[in-house]
């Protein structure tokens, strides 16, 4: 077990939930929720990472907010709702913990630490919602690129990233084109090499030097979570 949730919880918190954790595998591109549809389940990784995308009605696409190990999906369940206006989808593979929502709200209901552990996660994941939104809006490819590539290090720990350039476009909101670009910048400088569905991260200390602020606000704000 790797969750940081699940690990920090009181013993006798812990041995009530444990029953109700179903351990699964999480391959990349499965999709864990579906947008506006009835919540069934929470997950609470191990490895990996999802991403939280929201789609227009036109089918234009964009990442919200990622989720590791140091959280869970769906966040709403913590405030008691059923639906969620995104979609929640294994963006690197892994596996972690299911649970029903329904005996989750049970445990909850007699379980204080894991109570407001979920509604601290969900607090600080809606910074880094906002903060990400921001970005999306002001920063220019390179820097959203490489903040995401940051996030991405940081939940799976490792250089190396299976990912495709068409699944990076549809995340950051942009096209195949300009995320060829971009990650071509950042392999000229030797700061990534990058080939057909994967990427590695060969300098880390540029690649935080290529990044906007923003991955350092949201580091600020898992921090925060750390410190509880």
């Amino acid at each position: 077990m790797a969750n940081a949730i699940l690990l920090s919880l009181p013993e006798q918190e812990f041995a009530a939930i444990r029953p109700h954790l179903e351990f699964v595998p999480l391959p990349q591109r499965l999709s864990l929720q579906e947008a506006n549809r009835k919540l069934e389940d929470a997950y609470f990784l191990n490895r990996g990472m999802v991403s939280l995308v929201f789609t227009t009605r036109l089918g234009e696409s964009v990442e919200v907010g990622v989720v590791g190990n140091e959280g869970f999906t769906p966040i709403p369940v913590a405030a008691g709702l059923r639906r969620s206006p995104h979609r929640a989808v294994m963006q690197i593979g892994g596996d972690g913990f299911k649970v029903n929502v329904n005996a989750l709200e049970t445990v909850l209901n007699s379980g204080p630490a894991l109570h407001a552990k979920l509604n601290r996660y969900a607090a600080v994941h809606g910074l880094q919602v906002a903060q990400t939104a921001g970005c999306n809006r002001l920063h220019d490819i390179e820097q959203r690129l490489s903040r995401w590539l940051l996030l991405a290090q940081d939940r799976v720990g490792s250089g190396l990233l299976r990912i495709t350039h068409d699944f990076l476009a549809m995340m950051l909101g942009t096209d195949r084109p300009s995320v060829s670009l971009a990650a071509g910048g950042l392999q000229k400088r030797r700061i990534i090499e990058y080939s057909r569905g994967s990427v590695r991260i060969l300098n880390r200390k540029k690649l935080e030097s290529s990044a906007c602020e923003c991955y350092g606000i949201i580091q600020q704000f898992n921090g925060e979570l750390a410190l509880r």
